[in-house]
């Protein structure tokens, strides 16, 4: 394929973030309208770059300020997460740090709280599993962490 091909699709169509969010030895999800819950995230945007499209995601759905500290895993969504997609995305999982804000239901998302590993309320798991809820909770946890990519 030409690199004209490339150059030419929309960059944030197959990229999807998800934001590790800590407190308490516990991890921020926030409530879908459906009433499952996920890790704060979305699609990329076009001219946003991963870093900055984690910060808005955050933002928008669990109305928090937050910086995009590292990047956790690279996922492709059809080896971790059902139903499986005609298309490829790449799920980024990135360790974020609250700088300061407050939840307020939105058009995406009605609630968030924090959560331990053992106490996760119903997951979107389109979204996210439990596995990729517990690599975050281990990745956080350890200084030397490589990043997980498929």
């Amino acid at each position: 394929p030409s690199e004209d091909l490339f150059a030419s699709l929309p960059k944030g169509l197959f990229r999807h973030v998800h934001a590790a969010i800590f407190k308490d030895n516990k991890i921020l999800l926030v409530e879908e309208n459906d009433g499952t819950w996920s890790m704060p995230g979305g699609w990329v945007d076009v001219m946003e770059t991963v870093k900055s499209n984690t910060v808005k995601e955050v933002k928008e759905e669990a109305g928090l300020d937050v910086d995009a500290v590292r990047v956790i895993a690279l996922h492709d969504r059809n080896l971790h997460n059902q139903p499986p997609y005609a298309y490829n995305v790449c799920k980024v999982f990135v360790l974020c740090k609250v700088k300061g804000g407050c939840f307020h239901p939105n058009i995406e998302t009605v609630g968030s709280g924090y959560f331990s590993l053992d106490e996760l309320p119903p997951l979107s798991v389109d979204k996210n599993s439990y596995q990729q809820i517990e690599m975050c909770f281990i990745a956080r946890s350890e200084k030397n962490w490589q990043v997980e990519f498929d």
